[in-house]
């Protein structure tokens, strides 16, 4: 969506929509690009377009260039494309049960355009279920989006969308992307970037739809449902939905299938719990619990990459400093406002490196090879039911390494360690029980 676009106005190319709405029943204004209704987030000024003093705009997307309420925003209607007769899926893999179980259920959903929840455990092989559905929407003619939250799953997927859709052309769209959109039919994008749309796509994948910001940020939900056309599908994928969706699929309030064991067939690896004491203290000293300093070196006798997940950046590079105390070389550190976090990702995956330092921006959305994977500090707030869950499904993800250990490193378990070890097993539980797992 744009502001000045005049010339195109002009050609008839454009459409437009009032900036500010005046929602009468909740007698507040909307601003229509971003959703805001917060009356702290709007602004008053002097205006050179309408001559008033007391113009209204809204400061919430005011990055994105100002939107006041004597102005209309533009945008290109982006009608359905023709249809194709060639399939534009070029993948030669098998779907498991399971997962076939899962792209009957997304292609059903985008043919009766109804919208449902993906719920499948981590590692399961989400992407592969959309292949199905995703084929079938392009041949239609439908505009496809594929959000995330997470910058880093968008760089995930984007690749492996690109080999499998190799005759359509992909544009990804995130913060710092020299990518454009020009009316591409297939976008991948973070949920930032749907403020940009309106009425556009008739499919639209929401990826990690719990992870932070989406989950935490009503404006992001506005701009998926404003991005989608009216009749359409969207189609949630995650594996920890809320606790209001999951009683929602219980009680047959929402549209959903459950996936409770990865492509494999291997259970997933339940996390184990650790004792390590006072660790903020320790670490002020320059000291490591032995506990810790074992599990490293038995993963590095046996030449697996390890991840070790911390509550917060100080107490990771407090760590990185102390392991040089015990005879390792500095270890790399990654967050999410690390400029080569993309870098240090492959170096693991290459085996350029061993050992991993993270915060939680590796929780979701990343594979390695054999990895094992350790929570330091896992009573921190940060670490909830869903965090741990995602983050010991970063374990065992491949065919030819099924296993690993998942360690929760503490100083007192929680509730919600506790709520995430259950968790895992009952999904295991439930693969057995469907016969999606072998004994």
């Amino acid at each position: 969506m744009d502001i000045f676009p005049g010339r195109l106005y002009l050609k008839k190319e454009v459409e437009t929509v009032e900036g500010l709405l005046e929602i009468l029943a909740i007698s507040a204004n909307r601003c229509f690009r971003c959703g805001n209704t917060n009356p702290f987030l709007f602004g008053k000024m002097t205006c050179a377009s309408c001559g008033r003093e007391d113009c209204l705009y809204c400061r919430n997307c005011i990055v994105m260039g100002r939107v006041n309420s004597c102005q209309k925003l533009y945008y290109q209607k982006a009608d359905i494309l023709p249809e194709r007769i060639e399939s534009c899926l070029s993948w030669e893999g098998t779907l498991s049960p399971g997962q076939k179980k899962a792209s009957s259920a997304v292609v059903s959903s985008i043919k009766q355009r109804v919208d449902m929840l993906l719920w499948a455990v981590a590692g399961s092989g989400k992407t592969e279920m959309m292949f199905e559905g995703m084929d079938l929407a392009l041949k239609q003619g439908f505009r496809i989006c594929i959000a995330s939250p997470r910058v880093d799953v968008c760089l995930e997927l984007y690749p492996r969308l690109q080999a499998v859709f190799k005759e359509v052309d992909i544009v990804c769209l995130y913060g710092d992307s020299k990518d454009k959109y020009q009316g591409k039919q297939f976008v991948v994008a973070t949920t930032h970037q749907l403020i940009r749309f309106y009425d556009t796509f008739q499919v639209v994948f929401i990826d990690e739809v719990d992870a932070f910001p989406y989950a935490k940020d009503p404006f992001l939900e506005y701009a998926v449902r404003k991005a989608r056309t009216k009749v359409g599908s969207t189609i949630i994928i995650t594996a920890t939905p809320e606790k209001k969706w999951q009683q929602e699929c219980a009680t047959g309030k929402r549209n959903f299938v459950k996936i409770p064991a990865r492509y494999h067939r291997k259970q997933l690896p339940v996390p184990r719990t650790c004792w390590i004491g006072p660790w903020k203290k320790n670490l002020a000293q320059g000291k490591i619990t032995l506990k810790l300093i074992n599990w490293i070196k038995k993963a590095e006798l046996k030449n697996q990459p390890a991840l070790i997940f911390f509550p917060e950046i100080e107490a990771m590079n407090q760590f990185a400093k102390a392991l040089v105390n015990y005879d390792f070389t500095r270890p790399v550190t990654v967050h999410s406002a690390d400029q080569l976090r993309k870098e240090k990702v492959e170096w693991l995956r290459e085996g350029k490196i061993k050992l991993l330092l993270t915060t939680t921006i590796l929780e979701r959305g990343v594979t390695f090879k054999d990895v094992q994977v350790a929570v330091f500090g896992s009573e921190g707030r940060i670490f909830t039911e869903a965090a741990l869950v995602q983050i010991a499904g970063r374990a065992g993800r491949k065919l030819t390494h099924p296993t690993g250990d998942v360690c929760f490193f503490h100083y007192g378990k929680t509730t919600e360690m506790n709520r995430a070890i259950t968790h895992i097993k009952k999904m295991n539980q439930l693969g057995f029980k469907e016969g999606l797992l072998d004994d």
